[in-house]
């Protein structure tokens, strides 16, 4: 099987022009000493399109127009009183909260897109059922099964054992056996048997 290939392409903004936005709107609210914070926070509701970042933007403008009223409140020629002092301070720390803020959302947003994109083209894949394993043995019900090979192993049949060939005999010892049974009948012939009654002429003189 063959992958999904490459995705469709669609329009998107070249990370060059997103890195270039990214740095001059993190940059601003530094440079203008926080008075322009709520323009940083403007882009990134607009971005992101989330309601925590539409009343961060709130918050940071109502901080903006707020120290800059503690500012204008300072009686002293040099605004250098507690007033200044702490609208100059407040305006500064606001300034650079919005930068950070705006940095990690912004790339956090990109990056959620991207991952959101990938996971869109490349759905994941099922997980495989379990599979029973294969059994080996013979088919059911005398059939075999579809698709599937039938291998038949020879059962060996046994064969009669084959009866050896007698133990052959010497030609010495058959001839001696001859020689024996001859002497054994001249003996029988020479040796007269017991009971057997005497021939004429035979036999002890009275």
């Amino acid at each position: 099987m063959h992958g999904p290939g490459l995705p469709p392409q669609q329009p998107q903004p070249s990370s060059g022009g997103v890195v270039a936005l990214r740095v001059l709107f993190a940059l601003l609210p530094v440079l203008t000493c926080g008075f322009l914070g709520w323009a940083t926070m403007l882009r990134l509701a607009v971005v992101t399109r989330k309601s925590a970042d539409w009343i961060l933007l709130a918050v940071n403008f109502a901080l903006t127009v707020g120290w800059l009223a503690l500012i204008g409140a300072d009686p002293t020629p040099n605004t250098d009183g507690w007033q200044g002092n702490t609208g100059a301070f407040g305006t500064i720390l606001t300034g650079v909260a919005t930068c950070i803020y705006f940095l990690v959302a912004d790339i956090r947003h990109y990056e959620a897109r991207a991952a959101a994109r990938s996971a869109a083209w490349y759905p994941p894949q099922p997980a495989a059922p379990y599979a029973p394993p294969q059994q080996t043995a013979g088919p059911a019900y005398g059939y075999p099964q579809p698709h599937q090979p039938v291998h038949h192993t020879p059962t060996p049949v046994p064969r009669p054992a084959q009866p050896g060939p007698g133990p052959a005999t010497p030609p010495r010892i058959g001839q001696v056996r001859a020689e024996l049974d001859e002497l054994s009948e001249l003996l029988r012939k020479e040796t007269p048997h017991p009971n057997r009654p005497p021939a004429d002429g035979e036999g002890t003189g009275r």
